[in-house]
C-alpha cells in the first residue's frame, strides 16, 4: 500500500507551474491556488485541473459553472500563499488584486503571467478530488517576458 506521504514526495519530484483558479459564483469571488493543471485538446480547446473536495472553491466551480486559471509569476508567490489558505481571516482575498473579466466574468488577475477563462465541460471523479474540465473561452499571455513560478518538491522557484 502506498502512503499519502510517499505519493506527495514522489510527485512532488515532477516540476509544475503555480495557477490560481477562480469563478465567480452568484456575485460571489472565490479561489483556490492549483498545480494539478493541464491542457487536454485543441479543439475544442479543454484545460482540466482537480479541486479538493473539502474546499469551498470546489463546490463553487460546480455551482458557477464556469473558472478562470491565473497563471502565476515568480513574483506572484504571495498570491499563491494567499489562496492556497491565507486569507481565511480576510475578508475579501481579491481587495488589493486588480482583477478584470473575460467571457465567464470569473476574476482574471491583471498581472498574471497568462489566463484561460473556461466553461465547465464536464466533471470527473478522481478520489478525495474533483478533476474538471473546461473549454476555453477566451485567454491571453498578459506578460510574455516574466518569469513563471514553479513548485518543485515542496518549494517555490522559478525557470532560471
Amino acid at each position: 500500500m502506498v502512503s499519502g506521504d510517499e505519493f506527495r514526495a514522489t510527485t512532488g519530484t515532477f516540476a509544475t507551474g503555480v495557477t490560481v483558479v477562480t469563478t465567480n459564483d452568484a456575485g460571489d469571488d472565490h479561489g483556490m491556488t492549483v498545480n494539478s493543471f493541464a491542457s487536454v485538446s485543441i479543439d475544442p480547446p479543454l484545460v482540466l485541473m482537480s479541486a479538493d473536495k473539502e474546499t469551498t472553491s470546489h463546490d463553487r466551480i460546480q455551482s458557477a459553472d464556469h473558472y478562470a486559471v491565473n497563471v502565476l509569476t515568480a513574483d506572484q508567490e504571495w498570491i499563491s500563499n494567499r489562496f492556497a489558505g491565507e486569507h481565511h481571516e480576510m475578508d475579501d482575498p481579491f481587495e488589493d488584486i486588480p482583477v478584470v473579466r473575460a467571457e465567464t466574468g470569473a476574476p482574471i488577475f491583471e498581472e498574471c503571467l497568462a489566463f484561460l477563462d473556461c466553461a465547465l465541460w464536464a466533471a470527473y471523479e478522481g478520489g478525495d478530488h474533483t478533476i474538471y474540465v473546461g473549454e476555453v473561452t477566451a485567454l491571453d499571455v498578459r506578460r510574455p517576458d516574466a518569469d513563471p513560478l514553479t513548485f518543485y518538491r515542496g518549494e517555490y522557484g522559478t525557470v532560471d
